[in-house]
């Protein structure tokens, strides 16, 4: 590892305790800093023709620094001893100037994170770059085979990128690891006399091995393209909305965002005092699985160290739990969950049909497979997005659909859930199936 990083872990581990101990030093009451080193290689071929080859090599380190109830924070990517003093220096004068936060501080000790679990999570690619360009090539190669009316290309990419991190506070928690992220992605241009379309695919993981092939990739790039050709407007109705799997993601990052410490305690939530009520149908469960091996969104614990826990978010519709970190949930007469940072993987449940039964379930409506625009708001829930799709008769599509805007209220639209299917995506931190909703506002011309 420390061939390839700038740092080994060693080296990291002992610059965060270089500046906690001068952070002390100077009359910090407590501190917690963050060391980490990246890189990584990304290639784009566009048209057969290499347009892009990207290196990136990265360091940071931060501080964050507390006099009592006064916080301040600062960063540097200069690793010399002068520059980590000047940090620290730079942090308590910041805290200085801030006003005091009875909410503020470190988590409680005895929520840190003790036992560190290996979650399989850093796996590097070793790829030169000439592999990169060929397998490039041969996904966009693969896009461009399957209909002469795709006639144009957005590139091919191939990606690779390692990290590896250390964190440590004052109360004597220091603990880091490395990951690694690949990817391949690929979008195409289709076009016919009543206009273009463009779409695209990609893979995502750990480690390559695990990837969709190259082929995989701009086959259902191209495929996803030359379906939307020749799209049509509808008028405006009422029907049932299919969110396709990798939208449906969405919908339940909504929902986290609503029931998260920060929407919550600033009461910019849809779904305050929410905890303990039935938001769901009452056969949707939505768990947390922060260990998952080899997960996008694993972690043994989360920014402040605390521990990560196997969790009920959902159970039977109802809510069980928010995401909170040490501050929102002082904030809310609460005990974090762990989630500083965000959420770990999120597994949603699924009422145990297919893609292909979703659609004969809802007969006639609306497929959507792309949205637009960021129409939400998070106080009254009120859903208003641009979107795309296909329109769908007796379970079968029927011709591709643009320029309309689909609209509801979040909180209906979850308790109007009819189904969830088994095509769970598989490359977010929330892992859902697409999600049948019995009935929304469709806008056409």
């Amino acid at each position: 590892m420390s061939e390839q990083f700038s740092h080994d872990r060693a080296q990291l581990m002992s610059l965060v305790e270089e500046m906690l101990a001068y952070a002390a030093k100077r009359g910090a009451t407590a501190s917690s800093a963050e060391a980490s080193t990246a890189m990584g290689q990304s290639v784009t071929v566009r048209r057969g023709q290499v347009e892009t080859i990207e290196y990136n090599r990265d360091k940071g380190i931060g501080v964050t620094v507390y006099q009592g109830q006064r916080r301040g924070h600062a960063s540097t990517s200069d690793f010399s001893r002068e520059a980590l003093q000047a940090t620290v220096d730079k942090a308590l004068t910041i805290a200085g100037y801030t006003a005091e936060d009875n909410c503020a501080g470190l988590p409680d000790r005895d929520l840190l994170a003790r036992e560190i679990p290996d979650l399989d999570l850093y796996h590097p690619w070793e790829q030169s770059i000439d592999d990169a360009i060929a397998m490039a090539g041969q996904c966009e190669s693969a896009a461009l085979s399957v209909d002469e009316r795709i006639t144009n290309s957005e590139g091919a990419s191939v990606s690779t990128q390692q990290s590896l991190f250390v964190y440590g506070n004052s109360l004597g928690f220091a603990d880091g690891y490395p990951t690694s992220r690949h990817g391949v992605s690929c979008a195409v241009i289709a076009e016919t006399e009543q206009g273009m379309q463009r779409d695209y695919w990609y893979s995502s993981a750990r480690r390559a091995q695990d990837l969709a092939s190259a082929d995989e990739v701009g086959m259902r790039a191209g495929q996803r393209t030359v379906r939307r050709l020749n799209a049509q407007r509808l008028t405006t109705r009422e029907a049932p909305v299919l969110f396709e799997a990798p939208i449906a993601t969405g919908l339940i990052s909504h929902f986290v965002s609503a029931v998260s410490g920060g929407n919550l305690y600033r009461k910019s939530s849809f779904l305050l005092d929410s905890l303990g009520k039935r938001v769901f149908p009452d056969w949707i469960d939505i768990v947390e699985r922060p260990h998952l091996l080899r997960g996008l969104a694993s972690s043994p614990f989360d920014n402040e160290g605390v521990r990560t826990v196997d969790r009920d978010v959902v159970r039977a519709g109802q809510v069980e739990a928010y995401f909170l970190s040490s501050y929102s949930a002082r904030k809310l007469g609460m005990q974090t969950t762990g989630n500083a940072g965000g959420n770990h993987n999120l597994l949603v449940s699924n009422s145990g049909e297919d893609f292909q039964q979703l659609l004969r379930r809802m007969g006639t409506g609306l497929l959507v497979t792309e949205l637009l625009g960021h129409g939400i708001n998070m106080v009254t829930g009120d859903y208003s997005r641009g979107a795309a799709g296909y329109w769908v008769e007796n379970g079968v599509l029927q011709y591709p659909v643009e320029e309309i805007t689909i609209a509801g209220n979040l909180l209906q639209m979850y308790q109007d859930i009819v189904a969830i299917g088994t095509d769970t995506e598989t490359r977010s931190s929330r892992q859902t199936g697409s999600i049948l909703i019995s009935r929304m506002t469709i806008a056409g011309g």
